[in-house]
């Protein structure tokens, strides 16, 4: 440990504490794993003893907490674990999603480090939040997306760079992580650590999409609570939050006018088959049930035509193939490109370790290694 550590620190106390709380561990079971008293435990919670530095390092394992996130000067975040403990006790994944949630609170306490270090805070370019409608939901969400697009300036065409004009362009923190199968995301805000999404890197690309935008739309109306997206089954009843939610996700990424103009743009001497809406949905970076659902909507195709092609049998990623659409593997990158960027920066400018530089690209030393080496190569090596 460095010398200078300051452990009586009343922030490194704080921390402490809300790592035991985030663990849902009571002060007699921390007491029980250090084999200590309770009394200890509390004396050394409220400051009133000394904090020892075995007992720091003991502490760290048992939190499963690395010491330099637990010694960081700044102030401690309110933790997203704590705000999603509520609603993942109602869920039977309570376990994982609060593992999750960790998870997603170190990723973005890592990615506000990266730029304090460099002095390159996330620019916020978001709207005041607004109140989740009360009327015509579908009606509303549209509107909404309708009006997020033209802000940012995105027209009315397809979305292929998501997850990086949501985070550059309106600031949010996105990360891709393992959830449970039935979550799609998670979405939390706190003022220091801004608005945090973590998307199932285990779910289809599309399906990753899908679930980006809908967090989205949590973000632009209920900021001030965190979210869990559960993919509902059929006999629940699924909350007015949610399906704004989807509403928004779909007429974002497959806006009206987009959608209808290139569908009717297409060669009008033929009837459209299973081929031309297999390549629309690919175009729209949408699944197929997604898409042609849409059209249906739209009245561009007749009800019904998705699940006639159904019990006929379409297997999607075969006919996919038959037409050597690109295959599109889940969006597996735990950080963005941006974070990514500024863990390199700071490496190459001597400010971040090769060891924390791999740990804040999730990958080991040789690949961090690798990494600088390719991505801060000089465009121009022999200029002046």
């Amino acid at each position: 440990m460095a010398a200078g550590v300051d452990l009586s620190s009343q922030l490194l106390l704080e921390r402490l504490r809300r790592a035991r709380e985030d663990r849902g561990l009571s002060q007699q079971s921390v007491a029980d794993s250090l084999g200590v008293a309770r009394t200890t435990v509390i004396a050394i919670e409220s400051g009133q003893r000394r904090l020892r530095a075995e007992e720091l390092l003991a502490l760290a394992h048992v939190y499963d907490e690395r010491l330099e996130v637990l010694l960081r000067p700044q102030p401690a975040a309110r933790r997203l674990a704590a705000q999603f403990r509520t609603q993942a006790s109602r869920l039977p994944e309570d376990a994982e999603l609060l593992i999750a949630a960790r998870t997603l609170q170190g990723l973005a306490e890592d990615y506000v480090a990266l730029e304090q270090l460099l002095e390159a805070p996330l620019p916020a370019r978001h709207p005041p939040a607004r109140p989740l409608p009360s009327g015509d939901l579908e009606h509303e969400a549209e509107l909404l997306a309708d009006e997020e697009r033209r802000r940012l300036g995105l027209g009315d065409g397809p979305l292929p760079h998501l997850r990086e004009i949501l985070e550059a362009d309106v600031a949010l923190r996105v990360f891709a992580i393992p959830l449970p199968a039935r979550i799609g995301g998670l979405f939390g805000f706190d003022d220091q650590l801004g608005a945090c999404v973590a998307i199932n890197s285990q779910q289809r690309w599309e399906r990753q999409r899908w679930s980006l935008a809908h967090e989205y739309a949590h973000f632009l109306t209920r900021r001030d609570r965190p979210e869990i997206t559960v993919n509902f089954s059929h006999y629940q009843r699924v909350p007015a939050s949610e399906r704004f939610a989807d509403h928004f996700a779909r007429h974002f990424l497959m806006p009206a006018a987009g959608v209808s103009r290139r569908w009717q743009a297409l060669d009008q001497s033929s009837k459209p088959t299973v081929a031309t809406l297999l390549g629309q949905a690919d175009w729209w970076g949408a699944s197929l049930q997604a898409f042609a659902l849409r059209l249906e909507q739209l009245r561009l195709m007749r009800g019904g035509t998705y699940n006639r092609l159904v019990r006929q049998g379409l297997v999607v990623d075969e006919a996919r193939s038959l037409l050597s659409l690109p295959d599109h593997p889940p969006d597996s990158q735990v950080v963005g490109r941006r974070m990514r960027v500024l863990a390199l920066t700071a490496h190459a400018a001597g400010k971040l370790s090769e060891e924390r530089l791999a740990r804040m690209l999730h990958t080991d030393r040789l690949g961090a290694r690798e990494a600088a080496a390719q991505l801060l190569s000089p465009l121009d090596p022999g200029g002046t």
